[in-house]
């Protein structure tokens, strides 16, 4: 109970500010027929604007962490009830096996790309991986294996929220641009949009069978989140120490020991819950009714950490690395856009 007590000005805070997006989404979604702005997205610019007028003392700040940190992984354990294994088999092995490669080569050249920008490599792979893999909730899961910081989240996240967006409005422009089948834009649309919800919004106005294939091919990039943090981890030791910053003697034990990652930083106890849930939904042992509501869960939660993130980080200091991460997240979604078109000429999907 005195736990709580403490958590409990900084929780309602975020809560406040999560509420307050929901209401300004539908509020756009009122004026202008559609959602320019998700309200995770409203909700990091929140917390932001809320940051930058105001800094939050003792007594908020256990709330904000724990909203930030624990609640954020728990919303990452929840994804797992939305992805089957039936729905990914369904695709077949060869574009299973493109989606996979697709992937790993984009994480790799978007982080290429990131380090010629001078990016620092936690910050270059949270956007490789965000990128590469499911936006928002890739970011959220390699964090805390990378020991990304909150300035270093709320960049990545921030650009890459808003590149998702404009994706969402102009990749259907290139379906007569290049020809491209109901088929060959669904696997287009799930290889390059970031949420599942963005795919939706992307495919709808072109078919139902854009819509249902990418969507199964977006599940499956999800799926490539579990492999990639427990790869991630192997690196942990070397990024978590974080050259970047001062000297070890001015931060004498906010790094951590040297030598290889204990094993809840190879394979996060997230992950895990992730992977698990996901069995448990393909073993059709989550009742259908259930799923939509765990759905709604994750996303306000996710909501909420973002807000806290907000709280969390100078917006001076994600100014200064603004155009550059800009810079980086386009290129690197540009990269992605060619290496499905590639994978689709390759593969001669119908």
């Amino acid at each position: 109970m005195f736990g709580f007590r403490k958590l409990f000005p900084g929780l309602l805070l975020c809560a406040g500010l999560t509420v307050l997006a929901a209401l300004l989404q539908r509020l756009e979604h009122h004026l202008f027929g559609q959602d320019w702005l998700e309200a995770l997205v409203l909700a990091i610019l929140l917390g932001l604007a809320v940051r930058t007028a105001w800094a939050p003392g003792p007594a908020w700040r256990p709330g904000i962490v724990f909203s930030a940190k624990t609640l954020l992984e728990v919303a990452v354990v929840l994804l797992g009830a939305s992805v089957s294994a039936r729905t990914v088999l369904a695709l077949g092995p060869k574009l299973l096996l493109g989606i996979v490669g697709a992937v790993a080569i984009s994480i790799f050249t978007s982080y290429f790309i990131c380090r010629v920008l001078r990016l620092q490599p936690r910050l270059a792979l949270l956007v490789a991986c965000g990128n590469s893999i499911c936006g928002n909730s890739a970011i959220a899961a390699v964090a805390p294996v990378i020991g990304a910081d909150a300035d270093e989240i709320a960049s990545s996240i921030a650009f890459t929220a808003v590149l998702g967006v404009l994706v969402v409005l102009l990749l259907p422009l290139l379906v007569p641009v290049f020809l491209l089948s109901l088929t060959q834009y669904g696997v287009l649309a799930g290889l390059t949009v970031y949420a599942v919800p963005q795919v939706l919004a992307a495919t709808l106005p072109i078919g139902a069978l854009s819509n249902q294939i990418g969507t199964v091919v977006k599940l499956v990039r999800v799926l490539m989140l579990g492999p990639v943090v427990a790869a991630l981890g192997l690196l942990a030791a070397r990024l978590r120490e974080e050259p970047d910053e001062v000297p070890p003697h001015i931060t004498a034990g906010d790094r951590p020991a040297p030598g290889l990652p204990p094993i809840h930083h190879l394979l996060p106890w997230f992950i895990i819950g992730f992977l698990l849930l996901l069995g448990v939904r393909s073993a059709g042992l989550i009742p259908a009714a259930w799923l939509t509501p765990i759905k709604l869960v994750a996303s306000w939660l996710t909501t909420l950490s973002m807000a806290a993130l907000g709280l969390g980080v100078d917006v001076r200091s994600v100014a200064q690395a603004g155009p550059r991460v800009t810079a980086a997240v386009t290129l690197s979604l540009l990269v992605l856009g060619g290496i499905s078109l590639g994978l689709i000429r390759f593969l001669h999907i119908p």
